[in-house]
């Protein structure tokens, strides 16, 4: 069997696709029903696009496990409300974990090598956050001492911050849109007058997420201005949701890339058994491979679009046998629930 962290072509990918649904339809009583209820002969599936998508709504109602494994740790979605959350249950927590790691290695670098702040205020105050178990992880990995999270302290980090950035630290700062923007006006008398200057070794990665705190605005123009007021062109992204246990990264202008074991497909907002070709915009399929026990093929209600040859720029393009992945998320389909962890209208 392959394992999903060694995928290197796009023959291995197909191959583990199809495997993986045929495991899951047998293994997963909801998502068996599901693919039932469509009047699908999985047997007939010869073709990743042919796989039927569990709607992302199915996790609020329903326990998605393998039915041969059992979970107690379940990770909860930080709706604005505390009524009909998802619940994702956690069959092989050693699987998120290596998930994690190894997404991040991919993309940004050791853990070992870095710091990692947290400024994520509305996830520490509720429990069962993925996010906060992805962040714990790289902090334990690392392993220094300055690691930490907080809440509305600003004073506290920025000082922190001072430290790190004299004692040339390298580190990641994880922030929430809206505490990041909190943060920002807390710092930017001192950033003007050139009293701190933050290193070219400081990283912010937003997680997206205004839950309402602050006015929408576009991914570009919230990215523009943490480029502007924090003086470091390390302005990156993190997508992920409560339902994945895979991450894809932004490292710049608001294009992300999926690790081999992740895929994005865009559907047809009319017609959801069909996908739209790269360039055009349309509703967010996700494969992911790590939710082995879960649900591996999930529709979302975000928007988006796979970028074509034309519209990647050349810095983060990357050799690999792998069908090129750099997309956009381009907001939520109107009428969705807002999500926790949706990213802003771009």
């Amino acid at each position: 069997m392959i394992n999903i962290f060694n995928i290197q072509t796009e023959e291995e990918f197909q191959q583990k696709c199809l495997e993986t649904f045929r495991y899951q339809y047998h293994n997963n009583e909801v998502y068996k029903k599901f693919v039932d209820y469509l009047n699908i002969n999985p047997d007939e599936i010869q073709e990743v696009e042919k796989i039927p998508f569990l709607p992302i709504e199915m996790f609020k109602n329903h326990k998605l496990l393998d039915k041969n494994k059992n979970a107690d740790l379940f990770f909860q979605s930080s709706g604005t409300t505390h009524i009909n959350l998802s619940k994702h249950w956690i069959a092989d927590e050693k699987l998120y974990q290596e998930s994690i790691e190894k997404s991040f290695e991919q993309f940004i670098g050791k853990p070992e090598d870095y710091v990692f702040l947290g400024l994520l205020p509305s996830y520490l105050e509720k429990q069962n956050s993925s996010l906060i178990y992805m962040v714990d992880f790289l902090m334990k990995k690392s392993g220094k001492p300055e690691n930490g999270y907080f809440l509305y302290n600003h004073q506290d980090l920025f000082e922190l911050l001072k430290k790190l950035s004299n004692d040339n630290k390298k580190v990641i700062l994880f922030g929430v849109s809206f505490a990041l923007l909190d943060f920002l006006d807390f710092c930017q008398p001192n950033l003007v007058e050139g009293s701190f200057q933050l290193t070219n070794d400081f990283t912010i990665i937003e997680t997206g997420g205004m839950k309402g705190r602050k006015q929408e605005m576009t991914k570009d123009e919230l990215l523009a201005i943490f480029h502007k007021g924090f003086g470091t062109d390390k302005i990156y992204s993190e997508y992920s949701m409560t339902e994945l246990l895979s991450q894809a990264y932004s490292l710049g202008q608001n294009i992300y890339e999926s690790p081999n074991w992740m895929r994005i497909l865009i559907r047809n907002t009319e017609d959801p058994f069909s996908y739209v070709e790269a360039g055009r915009n349309g509703a967010i399929n996700i494969i992911d491979l790590a939710n082995r026990h879960s649900c591996s093929f999930i529709a979302t209600q975000d928007l988006g679009k796979i970028l074509t040859d034309f519209e990647i720029p050349h810095f983060i393009q990357r050799e690999s046998e792998m069908m090129s992945n750099q997309f956009q998320v381009l907001g939520r389909i109107d009428h969705s629930d807002i999500r926790g962890c949706s990213l802003l209208v771009s």
